[in-house]
């Protein structure tokens, strides 16, 4: 085929992956639920090849579609199926660290870089990269950006949008932006950045960034409390909260099904409490000053939260191996959920306060459709974001007459009651193609419609990443649209 001859052309022959074989770990989303075709796979090691692929495709009229670590939970980085095939874009060649500089706290990469070497290098340099979660060792800071990742240190440093100051895009026409501005205060118009965090791919190829370090805590604490209830959990991070202010890092919940999970199916782990049947909460303070203050301030908290009889039990880590295998059982609850079955992950978010209303009744409107489903429960208490799981045995779930219909259902239990709440359906793992239905249900079609609005201006082809994030709008979107949006500029 003519583009993948200019393609090999233009990257060379090994940069260009056209066997199945080769295409399998590229076709295929992460947890092996949504599979299909790609024209092929190229592999750039520069902005300017993509830039040249891209203006190769727009002149084919091929889609495309850019990849990082594809370690989606929404499958928001694999071919559809529906359309032409799409030519995948992976970034794994483009790891290239261009420069740290410590007094103004940032760092410039290739958005091929893998999470876990970006935060080792700023740990080298005295820095930290603060963005922390359980695929770091294998996702890439472009897709963390392009789709807002969130993890276990939202609660003291903010998601990916808070550590990017810049970036690098290659734009649906193979234009190249260079935002790559390492400033503060940059009150020059439109923040463009802020369009492409988040977008999924769908407006543009992120292939650079400037992010936001900050200093590295010489001191950490950490524990692993047991606690009856979600609201008792609420009410000892409200202790933490009024006592520790920023120096509280992480505050993450469990359930006793999830820890139940890692423990049976990730060798080497261990719950680091006696009592497994009941909710778990791992909590970290860190800190640039001695470690045995920020130890003495963990006990006080919790000694004040076992006189208020808010926790049942706790262990406190004595050493660094201990506090790294804590947190390998919480980094651990993505690998045990998909090797033990089926789970129907959410990614709601609701205000912090309303948390143990939220897991309380999404249980109970679930079970109003399956009673006695179990749940898996894993969440970033901290920051209002509750991973609430109904979960399946893989015979349990293969024996369902119709499987998509049951999801379906399920996720609109959870997420009404989410909305009910003001909260959303999403807080950090993006929409991708899991979540598109969500769109039309719980956006407001004014917001649609200025979604569809920007994805016309940038990607008028709409060859970028199709068939992910933006739903095709209906009639009634149409007409509840802005009067200042024109219908036609509203398409995908």
């Amino acid at each position: 085929m003519a583009l993948i001859e200019a393609f090999k052309r233009l990257l060379g022959d090994t940069a260009v992956l056209t066997r199945e074989e080769d295409l399998a770990g590229l076709t295929e989303d992460w947890r092996g639920r949504y599979q299909a075709p790609a024209l092929c796979a190229v592999l750039p090691s520069s902005t300017e090849q993509v830039a040249a692929i891209v203006r190769l495709c727009i002149a084919d009229g091929t889609p495309v579609l850019p990849q990082g670590g594809n370690t989606s939970l929404c499958g928001g980085a694999t071919p559809t199926g529906q359309g032409r095939p799409p030519v995948i874009v992976a970034l794994t060649r483009m790891r290239k660290i261009r420069s740290l500089d410590p007094v103004n706290n940032t760092m410039v990469v290739d958005s091929g870089c893998v999470l876990a070497t970006i935060q080792e290098t700023a740990v080298a340099a005295g820095r930290l990269y603060p963005v922390s979660l359980g695929a770091e060792g294998s996702c890439q800071i472009g897709g963390n950006i392009a789709t807002n990742a969130g993890g276990t240190g939202v609660l003291r440093y903010g998601n990916t949008r808070d550590n990017v100051l810049g970036l690098e895009v290659v734009l649906p026409d193979g234009a190249i932006w260079d935002g790559l501005y390492a400033l503060r205060k940059n009150n020059t118009g439109y923040d463009l950045k802020h369009l492409f965090i988040g977008s999924e791919g769908t407006l543009g190829i992120i292939t650079g960034a400037v992010l936001k370090l900050h200093p590295l805590p010489t001191a950490e604490a950490v524990a692993w409390l047991a606690v009856d209830s979600p609201q008792a959990a609420l009410d000892v991070l409200g202790l933490f909260q009024a006592t520790c202010s920023s120096r509280l890092s992480a505050f993450e919940l469990m359930n006793a099904k999830q820890i139940a999970l890692v423990l049976e199916q990730v060798p080497g782990r261990r719950c680091p409490v006696a009592e497994i049947d009941s909710w778990h909460v791992l909590v970290e303070l860190s800190d640039t000053g001695d470690a045995s203050a920020l130890a003495a301030t963990m006990q006080t908290v919790l000694e004040r939260a076992l006189e208020a009889g808010l926790i049942s039990d706790g262990v406190v880590a004595a050493s660094e191996a201990q506090r790294k295998a804590m947190w390998l059982v919480r980094h651990s609850v993505s690998e045990a959920n998909k090797k033990a079955g089926v789970g129907l992950t959410s990614d709601s978010a609701v205000p912090v306060s309303a948390v143990p209303a939220f897991i309380a009744q999404a249980m109970s409107a679930v079970h109003a459709i399956i009673p006695d489903l179990p749940f898996v429960i894993v969440g970033h208490m901290g920051d209002g974001n509750v991973h609430l799981i109904p979960f399946f045995s893989f015979a349990e779930w293969e024996a369902l007459d119709d499987r998509e219909a049951v999801g379906e259902r399920i996720r609109h239990a959870v997420n009404d009651v989410a909305a009910s709440l003001r909260g959303t359906f999403s807080a950090e793992h993006g929409v991708g193609r899991t979540l598109m239905e969500q769109m039309s249900r719980y956006k407001q079609p004014v917001e649609l419609a200025l979604m569809r609005a920007v994805k016309q201006a940038f990607d008028p082809l709409g060859l970028f990443n199709p068939g992910h994030v933006l739903p095709p709008p209906s009639a009634a979107d149409a007409a509840a649209a802005s009067p200042t949006i024109a219908p036609s500029q509203t398409g995908d």
